[in-house]
């Protein structure tokens, strides 16, 4: 599979390739610090971005991807985390979606623990079951330097992609490995215990898979570009994050 990367700060810049590929809406999503911004900056900008602010409604990115002949458009909704900043465009992120990426930090047990509410607010938007869904461990880097008892085994995250028809990676958006495997299907599989995937494998599964969608997708640009902020701030205070 070829890809092209490209970071957007503006989705009209591609509306040109807009009518010769189709374009599918992934959904980023999960507790406020696990690594969402950067991590869906590598996947689209191929980077990891050094320092970030706290994502203030949604944010978009763009990755085009070649697979198997079809040029796919795939348009990351990365969405904050904290309920201040994203309870009023709820409806927006729901709307019309693909896929589902649910993120966590293997470091932070109770951000693995919040996947729980993450489900449950997919559920009351009407994602519906077949809705492909991947479930993303981020932050492999801090695995060595932190005690086990304090991280969220493969095991335990295993279990939960398997409960929820979920393909499980695991990987760093800072220190991603520049080889390749194959991310864990709900039933089994995968790499080895104990191996980290590349970033690369978490786009190459969702490329794959939704190509394989039968029913036609978005083939315009969405009506925003850049992001959503909430209107009803006059200064909506930003939160400072460092994060993997």
């Amino acid at each position: 599979m070829e890809s092209s990367l490209e970071f957007s700060g503006s989705l009209g810049s591609v509306s040109s390739l807009a009518s010769r590929c189709r374009t599918f809406k992934v959904l980023v999503i999960g507790d406020s610090g696990v690594g969402k911004t950067c991590l869906t900056h590598r996947l689209c900008a191929g980077e990891f971005p050094s320092r970030m602010e706290a994502t203030i409604g949604v944010d978009f990115r763009e990755r085009l991807l070649d697979v198997d002949g079809e040029k796919i458009k795939l348009q990351l909704w990365d969405t904050a985390g904290q309920e201040r900043f994203r309870k009023s465009m709820v409806q927006h992120y729901y709307r019309n979606v693909h896929a589902v990426l649910f993120v966590y930090d293997l470091s932070c047990p109770s951000s693995f623990s919040g996947l729980t509410s993450w489900l449950e607010e997919c559920r009351q938007n009407s994602v519906r079951q077949e809705i492909p869904r991947f479930l993303v461990g981020n932050k492999t880097d801090l695995r060595e330097s932190r005690r086990s008892d304090g991280l969220v085994s493969q095991e335990r995250a295993l279990d939960f992609a398997r409960t929820h028809h979920m393909t499980f990676f695991e990987t760093s958006a800072k220190s991603s490995p520049k080889h390749r495997s194959k991310g864990r299907q709900p039933g089994g599989g995968g790499g080895a215990p104990g191996q980290q995937s590349a970033v690369e494998d978490v786009v190459a599964a969702i490329g794959a898979k939704l190509k394989g969608q039968k029913k036609p997708s978005v083939s315009s640009p969405p009506a925003y570009s850049g992001s959503f902020k909430l209107s009803n701030q006059k200064n909506p205070e930003k939160d400072v994050l460092s994060c993997c």
